[in-house]
């Protein structure tokens, strides 16, 4: 199970979130800050610190979080015009939550290099 973070938090349901999809492995919910118009995060169920931390054994629940962005990508509808998926790795990659996410962002033309 999820850890103390905002994160086991919201799982746990100590913490509203706005959410928008859930099932067994992940649940999905709109950012309380959003960068672009569309802008969810998806997060594992299980407790893992981020990607850097994944290995052999994560790669169905790593694929399994992949396709369900995509999933909410078009049930936000915004697959056709294009979004952007982010995952931070560590600090310097601008890593806040100990916790491995993905965000989805769209609704908006996405800037190149991001940041």
């Amino acid at each position: 199970m999820a850890e103390n973070t905002i994160f086991g938090k919201i799982i746990r349901g100590e913490i509203h979130a706005d959410i928008v999809y859930n099932d067994d492995l992940c649940i999905a919910f709109k950012d309380i800050n959003p960068q672009a118009p569309h802008h969810i995060l998806v997060i594992l169920k299980e407790q893992l610190a981020g990607l850097q931390a994944a290995d052999v054994k994560h790669q169905q629940l790593l694929g399994h979080l992949l396709l369900r962005a995509a999933d909410i990508a078009r049930s936000e509808g915004i697959d056709d015009s294009g979004y952007r998926l982010v995952i931070n790795a560590g600090g310097d990659g601008g890593q806040t939550v100990s916790h491995l996410h993905i965000h989805i962002l769209g609704g908006r033309q996405m800037t190149w290099p991001p940041g």
